[in-house]
């Protein structure tokens, strides 16, 4: 992974020590809170309806043992023992005193981390597929690619203040794992006839008020154009994106209401001005450079499936489940990728407490390379993992409690955080998703429904990206009252599909019966091996929208 150098560190330590200085003129009272407001945004800082919350970058989701500890730390001493991993591979703090928070930053800085760009109207936390380096389809690892963006676009002068946030997401694999279309800029690495690397390319895709697929406006971009042709798609969405408008701004309406064949052109003609300078050209040994740090561990020649593992699952059930649904095929033989659920039955998606986080890093230091991955679906990876040492790794989780057999099952879901914690926020989210998981809580019936990705929003900003859940459930708010609107048919993979709305939204109290009914519905007309989207697909919402509101 990739390791600060001199510029890194002393660039994160002057920003915490200048954010030092703003915190304490905002508690002397020398500047408003209106003022003070941009200062913190550009560093992370919320005020949220209790409390303020920071959000803690993690680029590209890879993180260290070290690291860990230190986020467990962190939580133990300015927050309540615990953190709530998100949507965008980072880490969120509910429960912070303005006060603490330059330090909680200089801790950060001593690990290498950070909350720059974590919010504001900037280009945020680049994401990517959380089995980078490991995925057995991939063509190439995204992480270098990745790691070229962060450094191109932190404290980008020209990107400080764009019409609206920015979003970027690159995946290494034909199947899509980093739902590259649902962002404002998404990126494929693609190989081409002549063998050739390089790059597919999205724009305008996001989901809130106005949800959008990405539009396809460049099959193969050269490896080294890649920051050129960035910085022709940001300058003219900087250009003509509307800042008049909140709900227009971001770049998917610019490409909308100019449409895609004429945003590409006007995209094009500025890559050719940038191109022609040649001040953006990535080098080859540049390339290289960056691509050494994240070079494939030292994996040991394995034969595949040890005896062991096998009598393992043979005997013991519930690690035949967890093995089932929480571990995937590895590119190297006699390894594994191990998911870590953090939705156990009745919890709260995506939270982790710092005991927890403390024996995670344990295990990515024992047996993972010292790697771990933080998920887009708010869950936790230990990505090269020995065969042989699957059973030890399960008995420990089982002891941490995060050993759910549920990765991509009805339990594990996305949620935001809601009304519990968002000022945002028109209806709760985080108890829907709760009962949702109690009432599926039986592995044996959620492993007979099969892959099953349910997504919950509070709102209409759609953090919990139900427009792209199988089934998605939104919070409304309707005289006072919570209600829940549900679609169904989402996919945010390489098939990216927004759900159709089924019809008037549910009250709280119904919200969970509706989701059964849907549930059950597919049950009884799917066909042998056929998977909820598969059935959709095949039938359509009307057997659907027919079960739920047949009573009404």
């Amino acid at each position: 992974m990739y390791r600060y150098d001199e510029f890194d560190q002393s660039l994160v330590d002057a920003r915490v020590a200048e954010f030092r200085g703003q915190v304490a003129r905002r508690l002397t009272g020398d500047i408003t809170e209106d003022e003070f407001k941009p200062l913190r945004l550009m560093n992370g800082l919320y005020l949220q309806l209790h409390a303020y919350m920071l959000r803690v970058a993690i680029p590209y989701g890879t993180f260290n043992s070290r690291q860990m500890h230190m986020l467990a730390e962190i939580s133990r001493k300015y927050d309540k023992g615990y953190g709530h991993f998100t949507t965008r591979q980072n880490i969120q703090y509910n429960w912070l005193k303005l006060d603490d928070v330059p330090d909680l930053l200089a801790d950060l800085a001593s690990v290498e981390m950070h909350a720059i760009q974590t919010s504001g109207n900037c280009i945020r936390n680049t994401t990517s597929d959380q089995y980078a380096g490991a995925a057995a389809d991939e063509i190439e690892d995204p992480r270098p690619t990745c790691e070229i963006i962060r450094q191109w676009s932190t404290f980008h002068p020209e990107f400080s203040f764009l019409p609206r946030k920015f979003k970027i997401a690159v995946t290494g694999a034909p199947k899509d794992r980093a739902a590259v279309q649902i962002h404002d800029i998404g990126i494929q690495i693609v190989e081409n006839n002549k063998g050739e690397v390089g790059y597919s390319i999205f724009v305008g895709g996001g989901l809130g008020r106005t949800p959008m697929i990405g539009k396809h406006i460049r099959a193969f971009l050269p490896r080294q154009d890649l920051l050129a042709y960035l910085e022709a798609i940001v300058r003219v969405y900087n250009m003509l994106g509307r800042r008049d408008n909140i709900y227009k701004a971001r770049i998917k309406i610019l490409v909308h209401e100019t449409s895609a064949a004429e945003f590409t052109r006007l995209v094009e003609e500025e890559f050719e001005k940038i191109d022609k300078t040649n001040l953006l050209a990535l080098p080859d040994e540049e390339i290289a450079r960056i691509s050494k740090y994240f070079a494939p561990p030292d994996f040991e020649e394995l034969a595949p499936s040890p005896a062991a593992l096998l009598d393992a699952i043979d005997q013991d059930r519930d690690f035949a489940l967890w093995v089932k649904a929480n571990v995937t095929p590895h590119k190297v033989q006699g390894y594994s990728i191990v998911n870590v659920s953090l939705k156990p039955i009745g919890g709260v998606p995506g939270d982790i407490t710092a005991d927890q986080m403390d024996g995670v890093a344990e295990l990515a230091r024992e047996y993972s390379f010292d790697e771990i991955r933080a998920t887009h679906e708010q869950n936790l990876v230990l990505p090269h993992v020995r065969e042989t040492d699957l059973y030890a790794i399960w008995q420990r989780l089982v002891e941490l409690e995060l050993a759910t057999a549920n990765i991509g099952l009805v339990s594990d879901m996305i949620a935001c955080p809601g009304l519990d914690y968002c000022n945002l926020a028109n209806a709760r989210s985080i108890p829907v998703a709760q009962l949702i998981s109690e009432r599926f809580a039986e592995l044996e019936r959620q492993h007979n429904i099969g892959d099953l990705k349910i997504k919950i929003s509070g709102c209409i900003n759609a953090c919990g990206h139900h427009h792209v859940g199988h089934i998605g459930i939104l919070g409304v708010d309707r005289k006072g009252e919570e209600y829940y609107q549900i679609t169904l048919g989402g996919s945010a993979d390489e098939n990216t599909r927004l759900g159709d709305i089924t019809g008037p939204s549910f009250p709280y109290d119904k919200v969970v019966d509706a989701v059964e009914t849907v549930v059950n519905t597919y049950v009884d007309i799917r066909t042998p091996g056929e998977s909820f989207l598969q059935t959709y697909a095949r039938v359509g919402l009307a057997p659907f929208k027919e079960t739920l509101y047949a009573a009404a």
